[in-house]
């Protein structure tokens, strides 16, 4: 399997790779730094094992992730802002050899975790080995119907089939000439493969901002001439409200939105303050993770989330199991015209859910690959979308109860079970409610079991050391919660 560092390295040797505020790299550079890495964790973990990385937006990040792929051992990028029970249940959960992280971080870890090495790894002299296409490159972890997360395995395939679909669009929306911010955290599947795997794959350059800030992060795309944004709708949101946004937008080529739905008068704010259109993209985690963008339909269409990338197939389906609507290449055993789908025949479909095939997929969740594409390749999201008279995607809701903060995956499991962790809780339902900056936030209705009741400071305080920053719900305490007739609560009964 190509190392693509070390191709990038190969093709553009003194091109610069990755920029922070304190140094600049060349690919050559970079090639280097990851050599060394890729040696010393072939000293600290046996193939296939997996490395626990707890580090922000820095070249030492990018050093560990690209080492380890490079060593054929297991990436596991981690948030930096997790709890340390959330830790914990990840390093447990995957069985890490070896932690990479910031003392900050290695502080939060208990006992019973692996050992734990900083990231600046040293020199070693282990034999690097041959790493084929299909063997798991990176767990990525993201929550489950249980409310805990479970990884999502990716091959080294799947990671660079995402960038061979997206380099199938025309004009491309990243080059090698391109200076791309990398500002999405790196442990998401948007910042990781999207962003930084994208500017490895064509020798581009990378600028790494580890904490967003608006204005600040304006000023860097000023001062480093920044061509492609990649980034979520609260930072388009947030950029667009500040001063002299045009000015700094004016080396803008591309603008890339995903991860979250963005509302169709924060596009037109945006557009309006700087004269540029945003591109919009989605898919998941298991899918590494670009599945539809506008760049491949019309880039300007409000609303939508485009059509799917070449190489991507996808359906719509219904509840019943029928398809209702068919975009892709079809495997040779199909025949579409008894389906009657074309998109000349119709106005529009019934909304259903997207289910997808193509290489991009991801092998099942870790360990046993469960939970993954069926016999034929298909793999149902749990999104649902219908298609306008264009053939153009719009997103309508989720299967279930999942929470999209910033992309990020929310499941209200989780919360309800920190919160009724208190004493002052008797019970707790916590759903997704619209959120400007964030797309949505989670909101919990909370029934107090003592008089006088906690206040919603104390159970946000309490849940602050439980839960990672983003997980962090809005708290309503009420009187009580609508239950069904065998007891369930009626979430869609409630309102906030």
């Amino acid at each position: 399997m190509e190392d693509v560092v070390a191709a990038a390295a190969a093709r553009r040797p003194g091109h610069p790779a990755l920029i922070t505020p304190e140094s600049a790299l060349t690919w050559a550079d970079l090639d280097a730094k990851v050599d060394a890495a890729a040696r010393r964790i072939v000293m600290l973990a046996r193939p296939g094992e997996r490395v626990a990385i707890v580090l922000g937006n820095s070249v030492d990040f990018a050093v560990t992730y690209f080492g380890t792929l490079r060593a054929g051992r297991v990436a596991v990028p981690l948030n930096p802002g997790y709890t340390a029970d959330e830790l914990e249940h990840v390093v447990t959960d995957c069985r890490a050899a070896v932690v990479v992280a910031e003392p900050a971080v290695r502080a939060r870890l208990q006992s019973s975790t692996p050992p734990c090495v900083p990231p600046d790894l040293g020199t070693a002299t282990g034999d690097l080995p041959e790493v084929a296409a299909d063997e798991v490159a990176v767990l990525l972890y993201t929550s489950g119907t249980s409310g805990r997360p479970k990884g999502a395995m990716l091959t080294h395939a799947a990671l660079a089939a995402n960038h061979e679909q997206l380099d199938a669009i025309e004009p491309p929306v990243v080059g090698p000439d391109d200076v791309v911010l990398l500002a999405m955290p790196l442990f998401h599947a948007y910042g990781l493969n999207t962003g930084l795997g994208t500017v490895a794959h064509h020798a581009a350059t990378g600028v790494l901002i580890d904490r967003f800030d608006a204005a600040a992060s304006l000023s860097v795309i000023a001062e480093r001439a920044v061509t492609v944004t990649i980034g979520v709708p609260g930072m388009y949101s947030a950029w667009s409200r500040q001063p002299d946004v045009g000015k700094a937008f004016s080396s803008l080529r591309t603008a890339v939105c995903g991860a979250a739905p963005l509302d169709r008068a924060e596009s037109a704010r945006f557009g309006a303050a700087t004269g540029k259109t945003i591109l919009i993209g989605y898919g998941l985690t298991e899918t590494a993770p670009v599945l539809t963008t506008t760049a491949v339909s019309d880039r300007s269409k409000a609303g939508s989330i485009g059509r799917p990338l070449p190489g991507v197939s996808l359906r719509l389906r219904s509840a019943g199991g029928d398809v209702l609507w068919e975009d892709g290449t079809a495997s040779a055993d199909e025949d579409l015209a008894e389906l009657d789908l074309s998109i000349e025949d119709t106005a529009g479909t019934d909304p259903g859910e997207i289910v997808v095939r193509g290489a991009n997929l991801f092998a099942g969740y870790w360990p046993d690959g469960a939970g993954g594409p069926d016999a034929d390749g298909w793999w149902p999201t749990g999104d649902i979308a219908y298609a306008d008279a264009d053939g153009d995607l719009h997103l309508v809701d989720r299967i279930g109860e999942l929470i999209l903060v910033n992309g990020f995956n929310v499941y209200p499991a989780e919360i309800e079970r920190v919160l009724t962790a208190h004493p002052g809780v008797a019970e707790a339902a916590v759903v997704g409610v619209p959120d400007q900056a964030s797309g949505q936030r989670p909101h919990a209705y909370v029934v107090s079991a003592l008089d006088p009741a906690p206040t919603p400071a104390e159970l946000q305080v309490f849940c602050a050391a439980r839960l990672a920053r983003f997980k962090l719900p809005s708290v309503e305490l009420v009187r009580e919660l609508p239950h069904s007739a065998i007891g369930k609560v009626r979430k869609g009964d409630l309102s906030s």
